[in-house]
């Protein structure tokens, strides 16, 4: 059985989750989020918390049962707190800039990269280096983040790129000098 799914959802005040025919909607101070859950899931809606249990023991009812207590639970955070990732861009003459609603990345080519805005995130920049993305959709959060990345992923050899601010870039040593010893 599923050792995620056990554990009931905590409902933060402030936040309302209501049932309609397998469709959780959550709302709160940030939005509102909905999702389909399948009819082999049965949810219990108690005074401050939501309780998953599975319609039966097969392992694909299992596998499923964890998956929508984690994707709830994440409907939750997010519609309450929210979800942000921050990306650090390195390089001489990298550089973020707001342009309209978008952003306006400068990262090594000839000409500036536009990313346009997706509904449901918020961009911060508190400095030229820095991008936060902001929404209350971990996935679409995700999404956007990576798509920033991959416009120019960190090397190996300089680190110069579009970085996570927590990753780590393991750095290659570049070529040795040819020393004449004994030449």
């Amino acid at each position: 059985m599923s050792r995620v799914g056990k554990r009931p959802i905590e409902i933060p005040s402030g936040v309302n989750i209501s049932i309609d025919n397998n469709k959780v909607t959550v709302k709160g101070k940030l939005g509102e989020l909905s999702q389909e859950v399948e009819d082999c899931i049965k949810l219990n809606l108690e005074v401050d918390k939501l309780v998953l249990t599975p319609a039966s023991r097969s392992n694909n009812v299992n596998n499923k049962y964890g998956l929508y207590r984690s994707l709830i639970n994440n409907m939750v955070i997010g519609v309450s707190s929210g979800f942000s990732k921050t990306l650090k861009i390195i390089g001489v003459g990298y550089r973020v800039s707001k342009k309209g609603e978008g952003l306006e990345i400068l990262a090594g080519y000839s000409n500036p990269v536009i990313v346009k805005k997706t509904p449901g995130i918020t961009f911060d920049i508190p400095d030229n280096t820095t991008i936060i993305v902001k929404g209350i959709d971990k996935q679409v959060v995700g999404e956007m983040s990576s798509k920033i990345r991959s416009i120019r992923k960190p090397e190996p050899y300089k680190g110069k790129g579009i970085k996570y601010l927590e990753e780590v870039i393991r750095r290659k040593v570049g070529k040795a000098a040819i020393t004449e010893a004994g030449t």
